[in-house]
């Protein structure tokens, strides 16, 4: 090959396999500018044909090949593009990466029918029965009680029949109130 002819990042195996161009090479530099005046070109046309805010998004997307350039952000990307095929041809291409993948598949089907166990699990009338009564709202292995679900024994009266009624009473109008909202 003659020296002179060529650039010389040609002669470095330019046409081998698994050759990736490397981003010293001032060839992005040319290429990024005729992408720019090829889309200013068309931002032209566009604007003549469909006006000003065509032409305008034109000329805004025409300029991110040599704004990318020059902020060193094309090189970034080039990075990402170069990585995500690496890694998917290794993902294809290795049973390693494939038992790894039926691996993490296994795990969340695992998780998944054990959170669907966990919720199916029913308490049987037993452990029901055995259960010691705690206080609403006492923290316990299981969880609080709701307040609703433990019968209100601190709001017992010292005399049983005044009591009574001044519950009753009070849920009457609780009741009336409920009712005259459309509550029932």
């Amino acid at each position: 090959m003659v020296s002179g002819l060529f650039p010389p990042w040609f002669g470095r195996g330019l046409c081998e396999p698994g050759y990736v161009p490397d981003f010293n090479d001032l060839t992005l530099l040319p290429f990024c500018v005729g992408l720019t005046l090829l889309g200013l070109i068309g931002s032209w046309a566009a604007w003549r044909r469909r006006g000003v805010a065509a032409g305008t998004r034109g000329v805004a997307l025409s300029l991110l090949p040599v704004s990318l350039y020059l902020t060193g952000l094309l090189e970034l990307v080039w990075d990402v593009i170069r990585s995500t095929v690496s890694w998917v041809t290794h993902l294809i291409f290795s049973p390693t990466v494939w038992a790894g993948v039926a691996l993490f598949g296994v795990s969340v089907v695992l998780y998944v029918v054990a959170g669907v166990a966990r919720g199916r699990r029913e308490v049987s009338p037993k452990a029901q029965k055995s259960k010691p009564a705690s206080p609403a709202g006492e923290l316990t292995a299981t969880g609080p009680e709701p307040a609703s679900a433990a019968p209100a024994k601190a709001a017992k009266p010292a005399k049983g029949s005044k009591g009574k009624q001044q519950e009753s009473s009070e849920f009457d109008e609780i009741e009336d109130i409920l009712k005259r909202h459309g509550i029932n």
